[in-house]
């Protein structure tokens, strides 16, 4: 099968021979300033010319004669196409154990939980898409994230997205690899926890949130015995730590989704603007003296029980099953009010445009 192409080598600080055995071969050499995987590739994308694009690594680990694969998913009109080693072959040595049966399932099961991307390989480098689609991404992760951004924001972007199968053979260069498993295994959970604020902050705030305030009703009527040991207001104020602690995540959830939908890092979803059209500031206003006023009339309550003692020292099991869930409403209700204005101004760009 003979195509029209160019081959493009990016290059971002060999020291070896690989520059003049390319341009010896008449491939066009691209000089890349800035260090990583993630750089080299977009600086690759951007010069390359053509329509489609195949990206691989140039170790001699992939087999570039599956390319037909690629281009007749391309050509079928997906955006994106993935290659799935684990579906063409992994050969001995080719992927270490640890990467094979920890690293790469767990990312991957966690990728297609976060994003619902049904592809079974996250992190193949050889794969193939549109340019002009993948450029729209305005992908900005320079190191070896940059196969999980690539995925993700095409997933969230709605791109169509299909995968073929491919082989993966041992590394051919004769050093070790750039590869640090802990580090890039890390680096590639972060970024998919940073493009997913419901996993990374909502539902964990939500569940300690259930668990505090299942602990709260537990203890707010008297001091209770587990495993013969006696639970009492000491609990009770960690418990509501947990209220709080799960409360502000929660909130962070909301915010970060927000500024990520404002500033173009994910598309916004279906009924957009009519959040900022029913959620204004004064909702949030509203809220936050709800709140603020309860637990004002709680702490009221707590002073007019000390009234009644004289103002003198107060059993301190009793009256601080009163003074710390006030004290934790009046606080969920200054978090809101702050919260408001900080929804408000990011929401600003979104109303200009949506009036």
């Amino acid at each position: 099968m003979t195509l029209p192409v160019e081959v493009i080598v990016a290059d971002n600080g060999s020291t070896d021979q690989s520059v003049k055995i390319a341009q010896s071969s008449g491939a066009q050499v691209v000089n890349v300033a800035h260090k990583g995987y993630g750089s080299a590739l977009m600086s690759g994308i951007t010069a390359a010319r053509g329509t489609y694009i195949i990206m691989g690594d140039a170790d001699a680990s992939y087999d570039f004669s599956h390319i037909p694969r690629f281009l007749a998913k391309l050509e079928g009109g997906h955006d994106l196409v993935i290659g799935n080693r684990f579906q063409g072959g992994i050969e001995p040595g080719a992927m270490p154990l640890l990467h094979r049966y920890l690293g790469n399932p767990v990312l991957l099961r966690i990728g297609r939980i976060f994003f619902r991307c049904r592809i079974g390989d996250f992190h193949c480098g050889l794969r193939g898409f549109r340019k002009s689609s993948v450029l729209a991404l305005n992908l900005q992760t320079p190191g070896m994230e940059f196969a999980s951004e690539m995925i993700v924001k095409a997933s969230l972007h709605g791109l169509r997205i299909a995968e073929v199968p491919t082989t993966l053979k041992p590394d051919g260069r004769d050093r070790r690899p750039h590869l640090r498993t802990w580090r890039d295994d890390w680096r590639h959970l972060s970024f998919m926890l940073f493009f997913s604020p419901r996993w990374l902050f909502v539902y964990p705030g939500v569940v300690i949130m259930f668990i505090g305030l299942c602990l709260t009703l537990w203890l707010l009527s008297g001091p209770k015995i587990m495993f013969e040991i006696t639970l009492d207001v000491h609990t009770l104020v960690y418990a509501h730590c947990m209220i709080l602690l799960g409360f502000q995540a929660v909130l962070f959830g909301i915010l970060s989704k927000v500024y990520a939908v404002t500033t173009g890092l994910i598309p916004k979803p279906p009924g957009w603007r009519k959040v900022f059209r029913r959620i204004r500031l004064e909702t949030g206003l509203i809220m936050s003296t709800l709140l603020l006023t309860a637990g004002i009339v709680m702490g009221l309550r707590a002073v007019g029980i000390w009234e009644q003692h004289d103002f003198r020292t107060l059993d301190p099991t009793q009256t601080l099953r009163l003074v710390i869930p006030s004290a934790s409403v009046i606080t969920m209700g200054g978090e809101i009010l702050l919260a408001s204005f900080f929804f408000s101004v990011l929401g600003l760009a979104d109303r200009n445009q949506n009036p």
